[in-house]
């Protein structure tokens, strides 16, 4: 259902009262009344469904918020239970009843919201976007919206809305329950809907999928994204939550999560991400036995993307440097892998996958399990030992050279003479190695992503 919201309000504090006596801003019921404490026995959050805050795929749930919210129970050493809604609605709903402890789901704390809930420290800043589609004249301000601008019921951006009319009476709007924000991306992507609001963040990973979504510009200031909790003042679970970022969040581990989920989704390129798509939608099913097959531990989308970054899927891909085929194996590489036809895309597809995946073996056991996957697609690209000496040269500049997000930032460095003079194995193209890698991640998104469509019926049904 819709509902069409028509302008009104001049100041901020009579339209919050307004919009919540009002029901208009559908946030929680205007009293939160104080628990009393009991045993905990597990940590109920609340969540939403979306790309970057909680998705069950084919390799188990993964999001930012899912990520930490396991790191707090372990903290607290209770079993983590998650509750994920498809709406703002529901969400608040079960804070308030008490059916979760807390929400992590994204959540930016706007004046409004701190009204009713207690935020933690902030996770990381977002700019709220109007998005519009390709090939649709771009709006310069919302008082030039030539179309329908429709947001989630619930979402801060209707709060943000319902600000910009004092100076814009005649912004209107529509508020929906039957579609999220990702929905509503899609809608605008697909040419179903004019306009809506979004945050930066899910902008930049949705047009991994959606390559027509553009961006017109920000509205509003930029704003903190946080977990909420029940205002009462007594609430330990408040203080067990400023413990657990003190001691294991603060600094480094979230700046390794910002890497995991947002760090490779800044350079879209609206060509090669079409492009992509296409190829995947048609040359990829004829390969993809392949990927499954020789894939081992390793998820076979991995080493899809590596081979797409490498050949575009093109097993007669030649290069004047000397590599061949789907993944472009020089021929001594190709020689220690036991591979006779690099041309050939079985064989090329199995040398790639069991060189990678020894390249792993190989990478210092002092690196996260779960970034070593992109050190050694950068030595994949650069060859180990150019790897190492960009380790060497991150420790040197102070970094971590065990983290992705470090590493990434000194590659570079490999290019310029008083670096790498100072290396065992010289001169490297590392930025290229940097980029190298974030196309792969993009590309192991969006092939993420259109597997779980392909899956979408059956899982209905199921």
């Amino acid at each position: 259902m819709t509902q069409t919201v028509r302008p009104f309000a001049t100041t901020l504090f009579p339209l919050l009262l307004s919009l919540f006596l009002s029901g208009c801003l559908e946030l929680a019921p205007q009293k939160t009344q104080a628990r009393p404490p009991v045993e905990r026995t597990t940590l109920d959050v609340g969540t939403l469904y979306g790309p970057t805050t909680y998705v069950v795929g084919g390799q188990g749930a993964s999001g930012f918020d899912y990520d930490l919210a396991t790191e707090f129970a372990e903290f607290l050493d209770v079993p983590l239970k998650v509750h994920a809604y498809h709406s703002h609605q529901a969400l608040f709903a079960a804070m308030e009843d008490g059916r979760v402890d807390l929400m992590a789901a994204a959540l930016t704390s706007t004046p409004a919201r701190q009204m009713f809930w207690r935020f933690g420290p902030p996770l990381y800043e977002i700019s709220n976007q109007l998005v519009y589609r390709n090939g649709v004249p771009r709006p310069r301000g919302l008082g030039d919206l030539d179309g329908t601008l429709m947001v989630a019921k619930g979402s801060s951006h209707v709060e943000l809305l319902h600000a910009a009319q004092a100076d814009i009476p005649t912004l209107s709007w529509e508020e929906t329950s039957d579609y999220d924000a990702q929905e509503l991306l899609g809608m605008v992507a697909e040419g179903e809907l004019d306009y809506t609001l979004a945050d930066s963040s899910a902008v930049s990973v949705t047009q991994r999928f959606y390559p027509e979504l553009r961006v017109a510009f920000n509205v509003g200031d930029t704003m903190s994204v946080a977990w909420a909790l029940p205002r009462s003042a007594d609430n330990p679970l408040f203080s067990d939550l400023l413990d657990f970022w003190d001691s294991q969040v603060r600094g480094e581990r979230l700046a390794r999560l910002e890497e995991r989920y947002f760090g490779h989704v800044q350079g879209f390129d609206y060509v090669d991400t079409r492009a992509f798509i296409r190829a995947a939608k048609t040359k990829l099913p004829r390969y993809q036995p392949l990927f499954e097959r020789y894939s081992g531990d390793l998820d076979w989308r991995k080493i899809a993307a590596v081979s797409y970054q490498e050949s575009h899927w093109n097993p007669n891909a030649r290069s004047p440097t000397g590599v061949r085929g789907m993944m472009m194996l020089t021929l001594p590489t190709a020689k220690r892998m036991g591979i006779h036809n690099r041309l050939d895309a079985e064989q090329s597809i199995r040398g790639g996958s069991e060189y990678l995946q020894q390249l792993l073996t190989r990478l210092p056991p002092r690196i996260p399990e779960e970034e070593a996957i992109w050190f050694a697609m950068a030595a994949y690209n650069i060859g180990l030992g150019h790897l190492e000496d960009a380790r060497v040269i991150t420790e040197r500049h102070g970094k971590d050279p065990n983290s992705w997000k470090d590493v990434k930032e000194y590659l570079p460095l490999l290019r310029q003479r008083k670096y790498y003079q100072n290396t065992r194995y010289g001169f490297a193209r590392g930025d290229e190695a940097a980029h190298y890698v974030d196309n792969i991640r993009r590309y192991y998104d969006t092939l993420v992503w259109l597997d779980s469509q392909s899956r979408l019926p059956t899982t209905i049904q199921q």
